[in-house]
């Protein structure tokens, strides 16, 4: 039997990647700080931005031919005001712990001739304003995913990455809001996140998220990077046929609607 390891498999999309990937026949583990509540799910608690936590893990690990790379948070607010420590933390989950994982699930996948599949998001296409960081990760994120998969092709190893609309789960509830500087900003802040909050809430299920993966797991010749939704299809290809400057202008008047 295939294994499949999906990070941030305790909630939201990795939570319904886990259940999707049994259904479909896969041995499902979960590296997250708290444990999966499927049955049928090996839970092994691990914070992925602990590299000798990773490292362990997948010592405890005997195969691994699928590896979704998931777990991830958002912070919201204006650049200027934004933490280094925040700003850091970030990038901590959201990119460098995904570089440690994949660093310790490297010598199983090169024996399995296995797949990688990150989960990206639109935001690594049309930069968020008042997001700025998350979206920056993300293009993080499909950049390392393309240098990737060229490295890994010689042993076998595929390499793609999901790029997501908006999913309806806890990362709304779960985002770090910073409000600061918002007078200064005359309101924009708190707008643009309502707008952020408003478009997830009546987002994807993460139920077709998950049916995307088993999908991607399967495809025999998986793209660098897979959009996934025809809204989200049709808004990254308009990406390809605008000039930047129309693009840009055009997610600031969404974002930051006028009062």
């Amino acid at each position: 039997m295939k294994t499949a390891v999906v990070t941030g498999a305790s909630g939201g999309i990795g939570l319904e990647t886990a259940r999707a990937l049994l259904a479909d026949g896969w041995q499902v583990v979960c590296l997250s700080r708290h444990a999966c509540p499927l049955e049928g799910v090996r839970s092994i608690p691990c914070d992925i931005t602990d590299r000798a936590q990773v490292q362990a893990a997948f010592a405890a690990v005997d195969r691994v031919d699928l590896l979704v790379n998931n777990a991830g948070f958002g912070i919201s607010g204006a650049v200027e005001c934004t933490g280094e420590a925040e700003m850091r933390r970030q990038f901590d989950l959201n990119f460098f712990a995904w570089v440690t994982v994949i660093q310790a699930a490297l010598p199983a996948l090169r024996e399995s001739r296995g797949r990688i599949l990150n989960i990206s998001s639109a935001a690594a296409v049309f930069s968020i304003p008042f997001q700025s960081f998350y979206s920056a990760t993300k293009a993080a994120v499909e950049s390392l995913t393309c240098a990737l998969r060229s490295e890994l092709a010689p042993f076998g190893i595929t390499v793609g990455a999901l790029r997501l609309g908006d999913v309806k789960t806890g990362f709304t509830a779960a985002r770090q809001k910073s409000g600061s500087g918002d007078d200064l900003y005359a309101g924009r802040i708190a707008r643009s996140v309502a707008v952020m909050e408003r478009d997830e809430q009546n987002g994807m299920p993460p139920a077709a998220i998950a049916a995307a993966v088993v999908r991607a797991a399967h495809k025999k010749h998986l793209p660098p990077v897979t959009t996934v939704g025809i809204k989200y299809k049709l808004l990254c290809g308009l990406n390809k046929l605008l000039p930047l400057s129309a693009v840009t202008a055009l997610i600031a008047k969404i974002y930051i609607p006028e009062k």
